[in-house]
């Protein structure tokens, strides 16, 4: 069975990033999958309604599993607290995720819904710390295998081993 993987939708080449650009990462393992209609090409930010372009927003007073806990709050960077709408692009991205059998995601690091390895620090500085984002938090919780895209190669030998297993 082909393994089915969630993907941002910028990484696909969609101008829906907080500043309308993309973070087009398509490798011609990814370019193969999407022939092969495994990839699930999904927006949590846009799914739960926020506009493009929309302002920066980051993780302050913790990580994305403590947003989703009520401990830790997702601000823009006019000091609007903007975590519901976060709270609601994870869920969404579970659902997507749950819906479409997704057994792992390929997500946009950095960011305070997708990132995997780090999120910005929350003084809007341009510092990052090692951390994930809301729906990184959620969809591990749910079992759901996360990789960055700068993680591709380990991606394509977790799907090759999964495949290989069963």
């Amino acid at each position: 069975m082909k393994t089915k993987i969630l993907v941002s939708a910028c990484l696909m080449g969609c101008k829906v990033r907080y500043n309308g650009s993309d973070k087009s990462e398509l490798t011609a393992a990814l370019q193969h999958w999407h022939q092969e209609q495994r990839l699930v090409m999904h927006c949590p930010e846009l799914a739960a309604g926020l506009p493009v372009p929309r302002l920066p927003a980051e993780i302050v007073g913790g990580n994305g599993a403590d947003v989703m806990r009520g401990a830790a709050r997702i601000v823009e960077s006019d000091g609007q607290d903007v975590t519901g709408h976060y709270q609601l692009a994870a869920w969404l991205a579970l659902r997507a995720a749950q819906d479409a059998g997704c057994v792992a995601a390929l997500l946009t690091d950095g960011s305070p819904t997708c990132g995997s390895e780090v999120i910005y620090d929350g003084s809007f500085s341009g510092s990052q710390q090692p951390g994930m984002g809301v729906a990184t938090a959620l969809l591990r919780a749910h079992v759901i295998a996360v990789f960055s895209q700068h993680q591709i190669p380990e991606l394509i030998n977790w799907v090759n081993e999964r495949e290989r297993s069963s």
